[in-house]
């Protein structure tokens, strides 16, 4: 069983930054790719950014030239730099793990954005 844990989320306002963390624990675990998705208010959950074991980076196109998504395999931690943050940056951000047999979530971390 792998639980991942968030942090970082909170209130900025328009043009700041917030850098979330998450971090996966557990027992004789293989974390492949790893990554962030949101939910705003009535909308579908999305992917924001995912990062593979190797360091491959995918990004979505609202979120290009802003937010950067990093890893540290050696603590099985995963980051999301968000700069530059707008209104519609506001979500409850889930960290995604994919591992050997089943993927797994983070409970969510708020991101408000604004003035």
């Amino acid at each position: 069983q792998v639980q991942l844990v968030e942090s970082g989320g909170g209130l900025v306002q328009p043009g700041e930054s917030l850098r979330l963390s998450c971090a996966a624990s557990g027992s004789r675990f293989t974390i492949n790719t790893m990554g962030w998705y949101r939910q705003g208010p009535g909308q579908q959950r999305e992917l924001v950014a995912a990062i593979t074991s190797g360091g491959i980076t995918n990004y979505a196109n609202s979120v290009k030239g802003r937010f950067t998504i990093s890893r540290d395999n050696a603590k099985n931690t995963v980051y999301l730099q968000m700069n530059s943050l707008k209104p519609e940056d506001t979500a409850v951000y889930y960290c995604h793990a994919v591992g050997l047999i089943r993927n797994y979530w983070g409970q969510g971390t708020q991101v408000t954005v604004s003035s």
